[in-house]
């Protein structure tokens, strides 16, 4: 059973959906967590506590030390090729499907709400399951280097110049898409309400667009397990886990 106290917020969530016409959501780590995926700033357990990022997952660190940006890499990339949506995931495709949701703007790089069925995701860090060369430029699915992947010492490679493959993810040191985020913006101007789901919003550009949803009107609804700098402006704030709480009010809607 949900808490009375969360029990009240989730209606009240449920309340602004149901009075919404442009639902926009906005995912982190925190959504993923529950399928395997670790994140990158909790204490103790976030990836960063381990790794310092511009010295294995920087424009940089791919470019002069590939073999060590790989062998940060490849963990995370076993881990999200054999992760699997979770319930939360699958309760937002549905509701796209249901025209709750108009678009999924997402900072993680694992797919899992394409595989659960979402049509319309902007990925704002790119993805992990694609890869590019730097030379010739060809595009490649990650799944076709699996074996290199999962193998220590080795190194995806263009089938057609040799070059070391880059996964299509956003780095350190890079901008983030032009497109992508344009879109996102777009969106985000255009909600009448906006969902965060599992961000602690620390990471900018990608935390700005819930505020620039408040300040176009929208209603904010925020469930995350710890508070963000935009509770206070938020209709609705659910510190819960994601896999409880979405599904829960999928179900109310659907």
């Amino acid at each position: 059973m949900i808490a009375s106290e969360t029990e009240k917020a989730v209606q009240r969530a449920i309340a602004l959906f149901k009075n919404s016409k442009y639902g926009v959501v906005l995912t982190g780590a925190g959504i993923s967590t529950p399928s395997g995926i670790p994140d990158f700033r909790s204490q103790n357990t976030g990836l960063w506590e381990h790794d310092n990022p511009m010295e294995v997952a920087s424009l940089t660190a791919f470019e002069n030390h590939p073999e060590r940006f790989y062998g940060w890499l490849k963990p995370l990339a076993k881990t999200i090729m054999a992760a699997k949506p979770n319930a939360a995931h699958q309760a937002l495709a549905k509701l796209e499907t249901a025209g709750f949701i108009k678009t999924t703007i997402t900072q993680n790089i694992d797919g899992l709400h394409q595989k659960a069925g979402t049509k319309h995701v902007i990925e704002l860090h790119g993805s992990a399951l694609t890869m590019t060369c730097p030379s010739c430029h060809q595009s490649f699915r990650s799944e076709g280097f699996e074996d290199d992947l999962m193998n220590d010492g080795k190194m995806p490679r263009c089938p057609h110049c040799s070059r070391i493959l880059k996964p299509d993810i956003i780095l350190f040191e890079e901008m983030l898409p032009v497109d992508a985020w344009t879109e996102a913006e777009s969106h985000s101007t255009k909600a009448d309400l906006f969902l965060v789901v599992g961000s602690s919003l620390e990471v900018v550009p990608a935390s700005t667009l819930p505020y620039l949803a408040y300040r176009a009107g929208a209603s904010l609804i925020i469930n995350n397990i710890s508070p963000t700098s935009l509770d206070p402006r938020a209709r609705v704030v659910i510190h819960d886990d994601a896999v409880t709480i979405i599904p829960r009010i999928a179900e109310a809607l659907l």
